[in-house]
């Protein structure tokens, strides 16, 4: 378990705006059982959930010409530069989440292409960050106070760390989420899951409810 910054007890007084993704081709895979089990307990809290699957509603992960963003966009300028309703939609969703919940497998050292694109689309300038000039420190735009990244691997951790430098990890703890102002993140691995047993391949879901009770929890 890798905790980019320690959690404390989360204590919000109303229900978050929770904006879910999962990101694996495969239905039946382990990560959207992990979802699964993470978005029922969010709810059983009382959170608002919106959650996408990325690969069964065929997100188009490519950035069109039309749609390229430049640093000094506000947010009505990003939607309304985004001919395609659900680019607007994603974008407008996350630019009002409170949380945010991710879960995907770990390909080659980053997310599948189809959630690096949503990050290209919908991450962008005035609706995720700011900057005033090119060679400025980024504004974060977005409002959300706790995002937790669930990620699926079959390389041991020592190994990731030592020989690999743990990308996912500079990509979402060092890039991603500081960059557009997320307040507090955690990351979960779930490893090896190749040659995992059967015992603990029905534990981690359990694991992953309870971790989300942790960093979501409601304080009404």
């Amino acid at each position: 378990m890798i905790a980019l910054r320690p959690i404390t007890p989360n204590l919000y007084a109303v229900p978050m705006r929770i904006l879910s993704l999962v990101a694996h081709p495969r239905p039946s895979s382990f990560c959207h059982a992990v979802s699964a089990r993470a978005r029922e307990e969010l709810s059983a809290l009382g959170h608002e959930v919106l959650h996408h699957d990325l690969y069964a509603e065929g997100f188009d992960p490519c950035l069109m010409a039309e749609e390229a963003y430049s640093i000094g966009d506000t947010l009505e300028v990003a939607l309304s530069r985004a001919a395609d309703p659900v680019t607007r939609q994603h974008r407008s969703e996350i630019a009002s989440a409170d949380g945010l919940l991710v879960v995907h497998p770990n390909w080659w050292g980053k997310p599948p292409a189809v959630l690096a694109g949503w990050l290209d689309r919908i991450l962008v300038p005035g609706v995720a960050y700011r900057l005033a000039s090119a060679d400025g420190l980024p504004e974060g735009l977005l409002s959300i106070k706790s995002a937790l990244i669930f990620n699926t691997s079959d390389t041991h951790a020592e190994r990731e760390r030592t020989e690999l430098g743990d990308p996912l990890e500079l990509i979402w703890g060092r890039c991603v989420l500081p960059y557009c102002g997320v307040e507090t993140y955690h990351r979960h691995v779930f490893r090896p899951v190749v040659g995992s047993s059967d015992k603990q391949r029905k534990s981690w879901p359990e694991e992953a409810e309870g971790l989300s009770r942790r960093v979501f929890r409601s304080g009404s």
